[in-house]
């Protein structure tokens, strides 16, 4: 049972998707940003769990990045479709996490095994990428205002970014020594 916990976790952070979409969808962004805040908060603490009384699962390896993925990628379509962040935006997040998934399959379809331990432009993506959410969520998205120009527009770079480092980490055999010492794989 206390195995399953940090699973439990990521299982229950996917439910949370249309439960958080269904908020926004209806205008009820005070409960929709709550709904995040707790998904976002099961993503550390399954994190924390699995860490410190070493209850990681190959399970869990896999579901923790998709889930994820669903709620910030479900998250930027509900907010694009109600107009809260561009177009553009959700496009890129969007095929960015397609093409990582498509990448994964296509090397899981060769028979090879993909690494998928998280980098840090991976780690900064998905900080980047909900502090766009939440702002949207908590000041409003004022699409217009210069400090949403900037975080969309860093959140953009770090987006494509990231997905570049992924695809040349899985694609190249590892070769890192292209990208700054920071972004590398292990920090």
């Amino acid at each position: 049972m206390y195995r399953n916990i940090p699973n439990i976790l990521t299982a229950l952070r996917i439910a949370l998707v249309p439960v958080f979409a269904m908020l926004v969808l209806t205008g009820m962004s005070g409960y929709a940003a709550a709904v995040f805040a707790v998904a976002g908060a099961t993503d550390v603490i399954d994190g924390l769990i699995a860490r410190r009384f070493n209850l990681q699962s190959h399970l869990g390896e896999l579901l923790d990045p998709l889930a994820d993925k669903f709620l910030l990628t479900a998250s930027y379509l509900v907010l694009t479709y109600k107009g809260a962040i561009p177009l553009w935006l959700c496009v890129l997040v969007a095929v960015r996490d397609l093409l990582m998934l498509g990448g994964i399959a296509v090397i899981r379809y060769y028979g090879k095994t993909p690494n998928v331990s998280p980098a840090f432009a991976g780690k900064l993506n998905t900080l980047l990428q909900t502090a766009t959410v939440l702002y949207v969520l908590f000041i409003g998205g004022r699409l217009s205002s210069a400090w949403f120009t900037a975080l969309a527009a860093l959140t953009a770079f770090i987006t494509v970014y990231s997905g570049l480092y992924y695809a040349w980490r899985h694609f190249s055999g590892g070769g890192d020594k292209h990208f700054p010492s920071f972004l590398k794989r292990g920090n």
